[in-house]
């Protein structure tokens, strides 16, 4: 079913040429697939997690229990303006709340709105949607990097109509700009570093020639690389642990068709070290924008001395300098092993917005209020936030 709401009230500015839209099932959903990556690449979103197929394969993935709630903006019929929204249930500080949130789980790093250049009025239109919706308690923005328009404009205008606002850190994501040579990047890294990845490769080159691999085409051989990819991910502690990926169902789904997905937009990077002919280490990568997105990560512990996510990924920075791109993005938090590579991180936050009802009050009290005091009392240090995908 498509829900469709119109806001052109006469003199009223934010509205004025707007059409508002909210696709409430998937099919509708897919039927939007050309034109919001159109908005995509005129909004010049810098990250992949935003493009339709992205999307998709996440809702046919993770979507059970959710609604979706994507709010769309049109002027003269373009499309100008998405929203990914989806509304569930969800229980915050111990109370049923009603949420509207962006299309968002553990693996999704980053996210906001799409909006096209010249469009600002957009911003008012979709917030005017969620406004008079009578459905939620919170609004859930997850995983707005630092700058992003969504983050200020959603709360300003929240706040301008009275509804309280407030923001949550989810953790600094390190990135590496490419700038200059390899060769001027690799001598700026430590000198222990440096040394450690010069003796592991030498080492390794004993065993056999070491080079990189890349799979990235569509189709049988992609499936084929994908499975060995995630046999190495799963057989060190993550498998133990019982988070690889290959441990749940709809995560194993996830990564695979969206594979197949970004391999026909020639976005996907399946990169292994290979040594003497054996793949031993293993990166599951995004090309999108002129940078490289490192999701997920792996190695054969059998090789575990010669450090050889460290040596693959020496490959894989390389190649990204003789390729020209312009970043090299961790993703995740900045955990320590990504201190050796990367000094600058960009921070991510939540926004959320409560609604003028008892639970969104309540809500707000315990989140902001009640429980930060308790965890200074007792000494708790703060979260470092949602651990977004990346590793």
């Amino acid at each position: 079913m498509l829900e469709v709401q119109e806001h052109r009230q006469a003199g009223v500015p934010w509205s004025a040429g707007y059409r508002v839209e909210c696709l409430a099932d998937g099919p509708s959903f897919l039927d939007v697939e050309a034109e919001w990556n159109r908005l995509v690449d005129e909004a010049a979103v810098e990250h992949p997690f935003l493009r339709h197929e992205w999307l998709r394969v996440w809702w046919d993935c993770f979507g059970e229990g959710n609604r979706l709630a994507v709010v769309l903006v049109r002027a003269n019929g373009r499309l100008v303006a998405a929203a990914p929204l989806m509304s569930n249930g969800a229980r915050m500080c111990g109370l049923r709340a009603r949420r509207l949130q962006t299309i968002y789980n553990v693996h999704t790093p980053r996210l906001g709105l799409i909006v096209a250049p010249g469009h600002e009025g957009a911003y008012r239109a979709v917030w005017r949607h969620i406004a008079e919706r009578d459905d939620w308690d919170v609004l859930e923005l997850n995983q707005l990097p630092e700058g992003s328009p969504t983050l200020d404009r959603i709360t300003e205008l929240a706040a301008a109509d009275g509804f309280p606002c407030e923001r949550w850190s989810s953790g600094d994501a390190p990135y590496v700009p490419l700038r200059g040579s390899w060769a001027d990047y690799f001598e700026g890294l430590a000198a222990k570093h440096r040394s450690n990845l010069r003796n592991r490769l030498k080492r390794l080159s004993k065993i056999g020639d070491v080079e990189l691999e890349t799979v990235s085409e569509p189709g049988p051989a992609l499936e084929a690389a994908l499975q060995d990819g995630l046999r190495i991910e799963a057989a060190g502690w993550k498998g133990e642990e019982g988070t690889a990926i290959r441990c749940e169902d709809d995560i194993r789904g996830f990564y695979s068709r969206y594979a197949q997905a970004a391999a026909r937009r020639d976005l996907l990077r399946l990169q292994f070290l290979v040594v003497g002919g054996t793949r031993i280490a293993f990166a599951y990568s995004i090309v999108h924008a002129g940078k490289l997105f490192l999701l997920k990560t792996g190695y054969d512990p059998e090789y575990s001395k010669y450090s050889p996510f460290n040596v693959l990924l020496r490959k894989v920075l390389e190649d990204c300098f003789d390729s020209g791109l312009d970043e090299f993005e961790f993703l995740g938090v900045f955990d320590r092993w990504k201190e050796s590579w990367a000094e600058l991180a960009r921070p991510h936050c939540w926004a959320y917005v409560f609604a003028k009802t008892p639970t969104a009050r309540l809500i707000r009290g315990a989140k902001f209020g009640v429980i930060p005091k308790v965890k200074q009392i007792l000494g708790v240090p703060e979260s470092d936030g949602a651990k977004a995908s990346g590793g």
